[in-house]
């Protein structure tokens, strides 16, 4: 197994990963290649096949958060999640930034063991008292 960086030419390969997924079914090449331009993604290739993918949008200083973390079916329990969540904590370009990401419950001690932890509630600030913080998301105007 090796990990690489993903780019735009890899969207085809990086869009049929996603079809085995209803969560993703419906992306398509040309907007997994415009994600994969304005990201860093890192994929898992064994014998020359995709078989895992992560990526990351960042401002580069303070922030970055991790979406589409994807292991190919099959290739599940083989330690090819552990190796690609290995690749993102460790790129240097998110050595000094804050990485979060959202996941499903179920898949919380799977990213705790690549050193992620659940964000405390209430979250101290360091120029006042904690607060209490709810992850929020806008639907797309399509949803």
């Amino acid at each position: 197994m090796q990990t690489v960086e993903l780019g735009p030419t890899d969207a085809v390969e990086l869009a049929r990963l996603y079809e085995a997924y209803d969560w993703w079914a419906e992306r398509t090449v040309p907007e997994v290649r415009a994600a994969l331009a304005d990201s860093i993604a890192l994929g898992v290739r064994d014998d020359g096949d995709l078989v895992a993918s992560a990526r990351v949008v960042t401002d580069g200083v303070y922030y970055a958060t991790c979406y589409d973390v994807v292991v190919r079916e099959d290739r599940r329990s083989e330690g090819v999640g552990e190796e690609l969540l290995d690749a993102v904590v460790s790129h240097p370009a998110l050595a000094d930034v804050f990485l979060s990401l959202t996941c499903r419950e179920g898949l919380v001690p799977f990213y705790e063991r690549a050193g992620f932890e659940p964000y405390p509630s209430p979250v101290e600030r360091p120029d006042g008292p904690a607060e209490e913080m709810v992850h929020l998301y806008r639907p797309r105007a399509d949803d």
